[in-house]
């Protein structure tokens, strides 16, 4: 296996709320349109931006990240990317140098250049300035140039591009138009599948780069060779049915892969929409908004009856998040409305008005430690005592509990499976 080359950016701003996951959206969408093949990653844990992505690029998009997906890891995807795609885009996480690893730190290990999108809407001659203290502000930072978002004219983009110092190139601008911002939720952007007309935003926002940037590919990056092991086939012959509708989308690409690869086969069942499970060995219920669609949840007792056999008859399950709430004896959302649900695990959450948790978690249980993070605006009451914490890297104080009862395994964590293969399968193994 030899290095690969291909043009690579890494999207990122200084600050969340500046448009990185619609530039990064948009530019893929024009380089798909231009005939290309695009892969995009997203760094961090994310589940509604590679939604978009998927969407925009028409590939599979998966995390990058140097603490939960590892640096081998994520050398192995940046690396097989770089062998199929004409362009790789990596949308960063909050600001460019915010956070332990941050954007920059990707960045700065795989050597792929930064394109930085600034919310010039309310500025000129400074945005010149902006974007150059975060081209300088580590000089060993890899650094493509810059794109504005939210201009108010084409000549407002001229003011802004015409602001930057020599060496920085200009990518392009997007207009402030609510056809091009995509709308969003209490746990971030509403899910690709629930927006009709998301692919004309996303050509919209193709088509406005095109007119003052055109589809320009930066630099090939070099993506040295990963050092591959082979996986044990721990899952061999076991059928694992995984919940995957609008109440429990939350599912990492990578997590779905790993199972496979360990030698299970993955039957995909809807919790709103099904009377009953598939023939399953083990049931994987992910994260996602039960709380939107509470009604419809209670409404299918035939469902939660059949989620009830399964755990009555020792069969695995692992749910977290809202795959976990979904378990409780009841839920109750943001306006009051309240729900009986399937009631094995003793206790009941309640949707509140502001973030609950957000962290970075590993947890070490009896099976091995696995990664993941922690997203959630609802506050969970539970008698059971936990099995195990989650610890968390970077800010000690968010320790998410892990719940155990019979093969049931619960948690708000939203688990990277590959953290630990063998952690994995000892989860869903019968």
């Amino acid at each position: 296996m030899n290095a690969r080359r291909c043009p690579a950016l890494l999207i990122a701003a200084p600050a969340s709320g500046q448009g990185k996951t619609t530039v990064t959206g948009a530019l893929a969408r024009l380089h798909r349109r231009a005939g290309r093949r695009v892969r995009v990653f997203k760094c961090g844990p994310d589940f509604l931006d590679p939604m978009i992505h998927e969407r925009a690029s028409g590939a599979p998009v998966y995390q990058l990240d140097l603490w939960m997906v590892g640096e081998a890891e994520s050398r192995r995807l940046l690396w097989e990317a770089a062998g199929e795609a004409d362009l790789i885009l990596i949308e960063g996480v909050m600001g460019l140098f915010d956070g332990a690893p941050s954007a920059a730190d990707l960045a700065r290990r795989f050597g792929v250049p930064v394109l930085a999108v600034i919310d010039g809407s309310a500025m000129a001659q400074t945005f010149g300035a902006l974007a150059h203290g975060l081209a300088s502000f580590q000089p060993d930072l890899p650094f493509a140039g810059v794109m504005a978002n939210r201009i108010g004219s084409p000549r407002h983009a001229e003011i802004l591009r015409d602001s930057l110092p020599a060496g920085l190139t200009w990518y392009g601008a997007l207009p402030r138009s609510a056809a091009l911002e995509l709308p969003s939720r209490h746990l971030g952007l509403v899910q690709a599948a629930e927006l009709a007309d998301l692919d004309q935003r996303l050509d919209a926002a193709a088509e406005a780069i095109a007119a003052t940037a055109g589809a320009q590919l930066p630099a090939p990056v070099v993506f040295v060779a990963p050092v591959t092991q082979a996986l044990e086939p721990l899952l061999a012959g076991v059928r694992i049915g995984v919940a995957r509708d609008a109440a429990f989308g939350f599912l990492y690409q990578a997590n779905l892969d790993l199972l496979r690869a360990l030698g299970a086969e993955l039957a995909f069942f809807s919790p709103l929409a099904d009377a009953t499970l598939p023939a399953v060995d083990s049931l994987y219920l992910p994260g996602g908004y039960p709380e939107l669609h509470l009604a419809q949840l209670a409404g299918n007792p035939s469902m939660l009856d059949a989620i009830r056999a399964h755990h009555a008859a020792g069969k695995p399950i692992l749910a977290e998040c809202g795959g976990m709430l979904y378990l409780l004896e009841r839920l109750t959302d943001r306006h009051g409305a309240s729900a009986r649900l399937a009631g094995l695990l003793p206790g009941q959450a309640t949707l509140q008005p502001k973030l609950a948790a957000l962290a970075l978690q590993a947890a070490a249980l009896p099976e091995g430690t696995l990664r993941g993070h922690t997203f959630h605006h609802s506050v969970l009451d539970c008698a059971l005592a936990p099995l195990a914490r989650g610890e968390c890297p970077n800010y000690r104080r968010t320790a998410e509990a892990v719940y155990r009862l019979g093969r049931l395994t619960a948690s708000y964590i939203h688990f990277y499976l590959p953290s630990d293969p063998q952690a994995a399968a000892g989860l869903l193994r019968p």
